[in-house]
């Protein structure tokens, strides 16, 4: 462990030796090419070829250079684990609010995902970017205990239109929160009417707030207080597959709502 430990050390150091090995794990390369890759120094990439003979990381072929087996599974490892870490700070400021246990995916699957958090300028970021996700697609499922003014009211717009196919499942307490303003209400019965669109009420809950956007997932994060932390929307299969079944299961387990139901509580 203690060896394995200083390689790590090694490697981190440095931020033109992690460069270099990832270079020569995707092929053969010249020490020009290196330089032009990295930006290191001739006398220093000399410095990092040494090393890296000296651990066998790579090896020379003719008039350049290229990573041995060992190096290329040196370097998938570290570029792995920077990514894990990357991940990690990225998501470290709302990681306690993540709904972990409902998640039925690894958080490594978020690796290229997009987050979107508020900021002093751009308060609703997360919720302008499930907008802009949603302005153009073609369709639209979502699964949620929170149901939007901005996003309820373009989808209704929408679904009027005939433009999008919608289908949404919620919780009580969304709906009951809709139902209680004129304004959302109205914009609750056009999705209720629409003939491309139906609305779900799962009487148990929705314990996460998703939306599946065409072949994209986007989910709002909030906090115990229900304040908007941040937004992560992504295209990953295995997440995707989640947030299919996910859904599936929830309407399933949902009630459709009728008109009068929304009409009733006048």
């Amino acid at each position: 462990m203690e060896a394995a430990l200083e390689d790590v050390e090694f490697l981190a150091l440095s931020a033109n030796r992690v460069a270099v090995l990832q270079s020569l794990a995707a092929g053969s390369r010249s020490r020009s090419d290196l330089a032009a890759e990295t930006g290191a120094s001739q006398a220093t990439l000399g410095r990092i070829l040494a090393d890296f003979e000296e651990r066998s990381w790579v090896r020379r072929a003719e008039s350049a250079y290229e990573a041995t087996a060992t190096g290329r599974l040196v370097a998938d490892a570290f570029s792995e684990l920077l990514e894990a870490l990357e991940l990690e700070r990225d998501l470290r400021e709302i990681g306690e609010y993540l709904p972990a246990e409902e998640l039925g995916f690894d958080l490594a699957r978020l690796t290229d995902a997009t987050i979107t958090v508020p900021t002093g300028t751009r308060p609703n970021a997360p919720v302008q970017r499930l907008i802009d996700l949603e302005r153009d697609a073609a369709e639209v499922r979502a699964f949620s205990h929170a149901f939007n003014e901005q996003t309820l009211s373009l989808m209704a717009e929408r679904a009027a239109e005939g433009t999008v196919r919608f289908r949404g499942v919620f919780s009580p307490d969304a709906v009951a929160a809709l139902t209680g303003d004129d304004a959302l209400r109205r914009h609750l019965l056009t999705l209720v009417d629409a003939d491309d669109a139906a609305v779900r009420v799962r009487s148990s809950g929705v314990p996460v707030a998703g939306t599946l956007v065409d072949g994209r997932l986007h989910l709002l994060v909030r906090d115990d207080s229900g304040v908007l932390r941040a937004a992560i929307d992504t295209d990953d299969p295995a997440v995707r597959e989640w947030a299919d079944d996910a859904f599936d299961r929830y309407w399933t387990e949902a009630a459709p709502l009728e008109r009068g139901d929304v009409v009733a509580t006048d």
